[in-house]
């Protein structure tokens, strides 16, 4: 059976992503994998980037204050401008390029850091945004950037000052800055009823879990009770791609990460991701990310 792919805890990232510099031991503190807040241009200087398609065990939230900034989350690239905000959920693929100068804040908490006496860990399930499938994206908003900024330098001040010794007031703050995030959170959606809504996000969540074996519309449609033409509405109106765009792009995530982080063969990738047939899996990945899986191999070889 071929290895899954792995999902790097925060330690591990570090590892293979950030140079291993006394500066960085001043920045992190002990416990790190749990919680961590710094400034983006600090952690930036120490990074060996770029860094290819990866996905990590910690929720992971980027704010500019200045300048301008790109990231790709999923199969969407994010331009970032001062005042916009990127969480990328735990699991969630994701890559960024060569740093171009610009300040802002590097938050990343593990699910479990909400486990405790102030914060109950059921907080974070209210928050479509850090579900995988949520959207990550965050446009300046009058008042709430602000307000988003104001908590980053908080938590930033007291994680350098006393570093997770005081969890519980880490806790609070941060849970004050997921619900002003809430209050700007703009789901993917193009003109949906809830029930759209509802239906495509139970779609995304089976997506995740089962792309690998089930790659037909009709296999989620059955397990929804609803009729592949339903579902396939459904999802086109309340995210604006079809299931079957929706298919494709997990299928190409995947093998961009395998074909990263493993030395596998790219048929051996093929098969990983659930297509025995290679050539078409090679299709299907330039298609998609304008490169034979070979040529973007070689890419990040290159990088």
């Amino acid at each position: 059976m071929l290895p899954s792919i792995p999902t790097r805890d925060t330690k591990a990232f570090h590892r293979a992503h950030v140079r291993p510099e006394p500066a960085l031991q001043a920045l992190l503190r002990t416990g790190f994998e749990q919680f961590f807040v710094v400034r983006l241009e600090e952690m930036y200087r120490l990074m060996r980037l770029p860094v290819p398609p990866t996905r990590t065990s910690s929720h992971l939230l980027v704010m500019l204050t200045e300048g301008a900034g790109r990231m790709s989350v999923g199969s969407e690239n994010y331009p970032l401008a001062p005042g916009d905000c990127l969480l990328v959920p735990a699991g969630q693929v994701f890559a960024f390029g060569e740093a171009s100068p610009h300040r802002g804040y590097l938050c990343s908490f593990h699910p479990s850091f909400f486990q405790g006496r102030v914060v109950n860990s059921a907080l974070a399930l209210e928050f479509d945004f850090l579900r995988i499938w949520g959207m990550p994206f965050f446009p300046h908003k009058a008042g709430v950037a602000e307000f988003v900024r104001m908590l980053l330098e908080r938590l930033r001040m007291e994680y350098a000052a006393t570093g997770l010794a005081s969890r519980g007031l880490l806790q609070a703050y941060l849970a004050a800055l997921l619900c002003e995030l809430n209050q700007a959170y703009q789901p993917a959606a193009v003109g949906h009823s809830g029930r759209a809504t509802q239906l495509a996000n139970k779609f995304r969540e089976l997506l995740l879990a089962h792309f690998k074996t089930q790659q037909l519309v009709a296999d989620y449609a059955t397990q929804l009770c609803v009729s592949p033409n339903h579902l396939n509405k459904a999802v086109k109106a309340a995210t604006g791609k079809s299931p079957t765009k929706w298919i494709a792009e997990a299928i190409v995530l995947e093998a961009k990460v395998l074909l990263h982080q493993s030395g596998l063969p790219v048929g051996e990738v093929a098969a990983e991701v659930g297509l025995t047939d290679a050539s078409y899996f090679s299709r299907l990945f330039k298609k998609h990310q304008g490169l034979t899986p070979l040529e973007f191999r070689r890419r990040i070889e290159k990088s």
